[in-house]
């Protein structure tokens, strides 16, 4: 009896474990999207830091990262628990808070390119002045990721929850637990390597070794070199398409109008007899994005609008 006690005991366990892990994967697939966006965030939230600065900068985000999840994660799941009706309009929120950030992100670009030039070049000046504090510098680098890292942790930690507001609150504390240090560790061991990748490339250019081996050295620390700078790049635009499609599909599943159009869509998309199954699987990323994009254009209107009106309205910046 005790024996059969024990093993119904550690099935009951395997099977929590395994329903754990299968609502985790797909909580992750969905908080994932944001990841580009947080990882180059991050990444350049360190630039300008000396070389040897860097890691350590790493660090004390990291560490004011798992601060933040300390608040965030027990106040949403104090929220799920007692008041599990405002899940979803919190994540409805935060869905519109991204396509207005990377709806402002893209303006914000489009209309400041010579002030973000002139803000590096202020930057670097400001590096070679022996003048300039750069342990002031660097704490509030430190504190503006900080920042930035309390907004991106707060949108990740809604859409896992929204992910699993159906489940047991065990289940719910897990899931969300989980996927707060699996982004957590993730984010910043990746922005670690990302911020590396051009001290790697120096370290192997500079090689003086003979040979093919020494050849190869110095070829890859050139293409990594070269690379750096792009995958920065395209780290910050698939970010910011990502904040389209997740807000727009965070946004459409709470309006069941839009998405059983969308759906309906995708089915005749199937029916096509050649390219229908490839445009089936495109038209959701597609029409998630264009709802993300109209969403995050109405919102940023209405935002300049409010300010117009009350000009000391402020937000919170995402980048």
């Amino acid at each position: 009896m005790a024996a059969g006690s024990l093993l119904a005991l550690l099935d009951d366990i395997a099977s929590i474990l395994d329903d754990v892990s299968v609502i985790t994967q797909v909580a992750a697939k969905k908080t994932a999207s944001v990841l580009g966006d947080d990882l180059a965030l991050n990444a350049q939230q360190v630039a300008g830091v000396h070389a040897d600065r860097e890691l350590p900068v790493v660090w004390a985000v990291a560490k004011g990262s798992f601060l933040n999840k300390l608040i965030l994660v027990p106040s949403a799941l104090t929220i799920s628990y007692f008041a599990p009706v405002a899940i979803l309009p919190l994540l409805m929120a935060g869905g519109v808070y991204l396509c207005f950030e990377g709806f402002e992100k893209i303006a914000h670009k489009l209309s400041h390119s010579s002030e973000a030039d002139n803000h590096q070049a202020a930057l670097s000046a400001a590096l070679a002045d022996a003048k300039v504090d750069l342990l002031a510098l660097e704490e509030e680098k430190i504190k503006g990721a900080i920042r930035t890292d309390f907004i991106l942790s707060a949108e990740i930690i809604v859409i896992a929850l929204g992910t699993v507001a159906g489940a047991a609150f065990s289940l719910q504390a897990t899931v969300v637990s989980s996927i707060a240090l699996l982004m957590t560790v993730g984010v910043y061991g990746l922005v670690a390597a990302i911020v590396k990748l051009d001290d790697l490339g120096l370290y192997l250019l500079l090689k003086k070794g003979p040979g093919l081996y020494g050849q190869c050295q110095r070829k890859l620390g050139q293409q990594l070199l070269a690379f750096a700078p792009l995958l920065m790049r395209s780290l910050s635009v698939i970010g910011t398409l990502a904040m389209f499609m997740v807000g727009g599909s965070i946004i459409g599943h709470g309006f069941p109008l839009w998405h059983h159009g969308a759906t309906q869509i995708v089915s005749w998309l199937l029916a096509l007899p050649a390219m229908g199954s490839a445009l089936a699987l495109l038209a959701p990323l597609i029409l998630d994005a264009l709802l993300g994009l109209l969403v995050g254009g109405v919102s940023l209107v209405l935002f300049k609008l409010g300010k117009a009106i009350k000009p000391n309205i402020g937000w919170p910046a995402g980048q």
